[in-house]
């Protein structure tokens, strides 16, 4: 067997073929699967928080080496198999092919994200009884917080626009990963995007529902810090389907499924 990439074209017809799949999915499935990428990615933010506390690498140095700890959320979604509501977005690829309809495409999106957010929450819940936050003599708590507020302070043009590259970057991530023949593969087509958006200051929604409520029950101080926070989540989950749907999926779908493509 070759163990050279598959094309684009070939993977663009594999992301189609696998969003038929999810879709078409049963609901527990999906709900367990989801709860396992809501954690792993909140496991992959908690890393970059660790790995950036008390860093004096500077600061495009210290965001590279935060990017590289957070890709480890993706990887283990990609490799050990979960469902992440990000990538996810993939899937409009087999509705604009008419493989499956809108209300499938739409219950997996719901399914998918709701499994995430209560992946996320027991992240939260766990990492709380353990105190991680007193690491490095609190040093990590102050970290937790300081994205916490900066997140739920940030402007809603600017939290759109940050989502929207953000899953730009996320969906171009799997889509290489699905070029990927083992997990080397997978892993290295991962990397460099996922860094790329959390060097880059992007917003992820997943991640955010670990941040934003672990900064909250930390004892966060910001005057209007939930509504910030809901304005946050609710913006960037918007702008992250802009991203992966329109930028990405439409994109590649166009060039590679289209009806009547030469």
């Amino acid at each position: 067997m070759t163990s050279d990439a598959w094309s684009p074209a070939e993977i663009a017809a594999r992301v189609e073929s696998a969003g038929v799949t999810k879709a078409r999915a049963d609901a527990i499935s999906v709900l367990v699967l989801s709860m396992l990428a809501g954690a792993f990615i909140s496991l992959g933010a908690l890393l970059y928080m660790v790995v950036v506390t008390g860093s004096e690498l500077g600061f495009g140095m210290t965001r590279l080496v935060g990017g590289l700890a957070f890709s480890l959320g993706l990887i283990l979604v990609v490799v050990a198999g979960a469902e992440l509501f990000t990538g996810n977005n993939l899937i409009a690829m087999a509705w604009a092919s008419r493989k499956i309809g809108f209300k499938e495409l739409g219950r997996s999106w719901v399914l998918v994200y709701l499994g995430n957010v209560l992946g996320a929450a027991g992240t939260v819940l766990f990492v709380r009884l353990a105190g991680v936050d007193a690491l490095g003599s609190d040093a990590l708590r102050e970290t937790a917080l300081a994205i916490g507020r900066a997140k739920a302070e940030l402007g809603l043009p600017e939290a759109f626009a940050r989502g929207v590259l953000c899953n730009a970057l996320v969906c171009l991530a799997v889509w290489l990963a699905f070029g990927g023949r083992s997990v080397a593969d997978k892993a290295v087509g991962i990397v460099f995007p996922i860094t790329a958006f959390v060097a880059c200051g992007f917003e992820h929604s997943i991640a955010n529902w670990f941040f934003l409520p672990y900064a909250y029950v930390l004892g966060v101080e910001a005057p209007n810090f939930v509504t910030g926070a809901l304005h946050n989540l609710a913006v960037v989950t918007a702008g992250n389907v802009v991203g992966g749907t329109l930028l990405v999926a439409a994109v590649y779908w166009l060039a590679y499924l289209r009806p009547g493509r030469s």
